[in-house]
């Protein structure tokens, strides 16, 4: 976490020097920002994996919905001043056509010198995220496989250190795949409609639970899926069509996997 807020402070604090006179042009199109709204919703991905740490948890029940709102609170704080600080150094059209934002933004701001030093800095951010992110799918992975939905080798817990450590071993390998073989920023769309098919599916069982164990009211869940649906379909074809094919791929594994127990 010092990591990050000192990156973040350094790409601020620079880019807020020397802001761009750059305005935002065209029109303004309601479809388009649902659209950003749907790729950028992949940056959310993770807060809810909390939940799947209960086992690890003194009382979990309370402790849990708060850590969640808090972190997404965090987050939401964080996103929104290093968006606005890159948009006001390097401008839209500047921004519109680089891959990396925080360093063309410290370039606009006469600060090259310190992209190097951003670079590391946010590699070794993103590791952080990373280890909370295999942290969170191993145990999710544990609960499937003992489920009988994936290998049962996968619900391997270690011995000494109680965590289900073939699962998350198997998840390292396939991250690290990825990364090398695949463009990430390709991707994107893909992980954006991984992420709110998850949550449409969470707001969906949450709509279920019995008034005895509902903490908000039930249409906060109606507006949750009909807002992740919504941005799904805002997503390009080509995200929603590789998603549509993992998910019938994993049906089908499911059912093989079921059927021959």
């Amino acid at each position: 976490i010092a990591v990050v807020l000192i990156v973040l402070l350094a790409v601020v604090v620079s880019a807020l020097s020397r802001p761009s006179s750059a305005t935002v042009g065209g029109e303004f199109h309601t479809f388009g920002v649902l659209q950003g709204a749907g790729l950028l919703f992949f940056a959310f991905a993770g807060y809810a994996r909390i939940a799947t740490m209960g086992e690890e948890v003194r009382d979990p029940a309370r402790a849990i919905p708060r850590a969640i709102i808090v972190a997404l609170g965090i987050a939401v704080v964080v996103y929104v001043v290093v968006g606005v600080t890159v948009l006001l150094a390097a401008g839209p059209q500047r921004l519109a056509h680089s891959a990396a934002p925080l360093a063309e933004a410290l370039r606009a701001a006469g600060v090259g010198a310190l992209v190097p030093v951003v670079a590391v800095g946010a590699t070794l951010a993103s590791l952080g995220a990373l280890l909370a992110l295999i942290a969170g799918i191993g145990r999710t992975t544990l609960a499937m496989a003992r489920h009988g939905d994936l290998p049962g080798w996968l619900a391997a817990v270690h011995p000494r250190y109680q965590v289900p450590y073939r699962a998350e071993i198997a998840l390292g390998v396939i991250v690290c795949v990825l990364a090398a073989t695949v463009d990430l920023r390709g991707v994107l769309g893909f992980s954006s409609f991984g992420v709110l098919i998850y949550y449409a599916i969470a707001n969906a069982a949450a709509y279920t639970q019995p008034a005895s164990q509902r903490r908000w009211p039930r249409v906060l869940n109606v507006c949750g899926v009909v807002g992740c649906l919504l941005l799904v379909a805002t997503l390009p074809w080509p995200s929603v069509f590789v998603g549509l094919g993992v998910f019938v791929i994993g049906l089908a594994g499911r059912a093989i996997v079921r059927r021959s127990r």
